[in-house]
């Protein structure tokens, strides 16, 4: 649970840190498609169709059994862990929170997924080896030195440098998706921010996700002025409850009705990014102050 923020060499904790980041778009990518309530059961597609692999192409005997009388009679139940475990994984990489965790998980779930779909049609089982050592490389690196709210924990950040980035991040998210949902304003399906190709997206978001982000940026952005002081953490409060309120709207809607925000669950997961950084800086401040107020005052000198 400790930060990762060993000392390194700059070069080192940048790279370890890009190498985070990448896992951590990597995992928010692929949590769109696991989609509730049934997560592809009914229709025999999706993580259903993924998960059923281990027993039809199986890896290890033993595995295969586990997933065929433990796992698939309960599918439901079971692609709802997933969903949260993935998104867990993309959010704390993504702002680098509890680093050492995420890869720890990491590592056991991408060893769960090659043990189901390494042997299955038109795979690539070097995928799923390089997924496992990528985050054995972050397990022991200092992968939170940099941009992350670990380095905000460990005191070797302020988190202005974080928020801001992730302040000016949203803002940018937020006009791409009000600019490209303009001739749909209210699509549930919402415009998404990246590509299908490169297997890169921020999530889709319509008119009204759009402005939200905008909103949630503003927020950041005012929060992380030098000597905001109470009313700084007030802001970046508000921008984490704004950014928790709709991301939990849109896991309440995303298989069951249309997002008003036009979003997927990877959109969920880039507001819970948001979220984490604000509270994050929220709770470093307020440390700070309860800090300053327990420290005695400096007795005057009698001349």
């Amino acid at each position: 649970m400790s930060p990762a923020v060993d000392k390194a060499p700059i070069g080192s904790a940048r790279a370890a840190a890009a190498l985070r980041v990448l896992l951590g778009l990597m995992w928010l990518y692929n949590v769109a498609w696991k989609r509730a309530p049934d997560f592809g059961q009914e229709a025999g597609n999706g993580l259903f169709k993924f998960t059923g692999y281990a027993v039809s192409d199986p890896v290890f005997p033993p595995f295969s059994w586990v997933v065929e009388h433990a796992v698939l009679p309960h599918f439901q139940a079971f692609g709802w862990v997933v969903l949260v475990v993935e998104t867990g994984l993309a959010v704390m990489l993504l702002t680098g929170t509890w680093v050492r965790v995420a890869a720890a998980v990491g590592i056991a779930q991408s060893v769960a997924i090659a043990l189901s779909v390494a042997y299955a049609p038109a795979e690539w089982p070097w995928s799923y080896w390089l997924m496992i050592g990528a985050h054995l490389m972050i397990l022991f690196s200092s992968a939170g030195r940099v941009l992350s709210t670990d380095a905000i924990r460990a005191g070797l950040s302020r988190g202005i440098p974080v928020l801001r980035s992730w302040g000016v991040l949203a803002m940018l998210v937020g006009l791409v998706a009000v600019v490209g949902s303009l001739d749909d304003p209210l699509a549930a399906s919402g415009y998404e921010v990246g590509s299908s190709d490169p297997s890169v997206s921020l999530g889709a978001y319509n008119l009204g996700g759009g402005l939200v982000l905008l909103l949630i940026g503003v927020l950041l952005l005012a929060a992380s002025r030098p000597g905001s002081g109470a009313g700084g953490r007030a802001t970046a409060m508000g921008a984490a409850v704004t950014a928790t309120v709709a991301a939990l709207s849109l896991y309440i809607q995303v298989g069951f009705s249309d997002p008003v925000l036009g979003g997927t669950t990877t959109s969920a997961g880039f507001l819970l990014c948001l979220a984490v950084v604000a509270l994050a800086v929220t709770r470093q401040t307020s440390a700070a102050t309860t800090h300053s107020r327990q420290q005695p005052a400096s007795p005057s000198v009698a001349r």
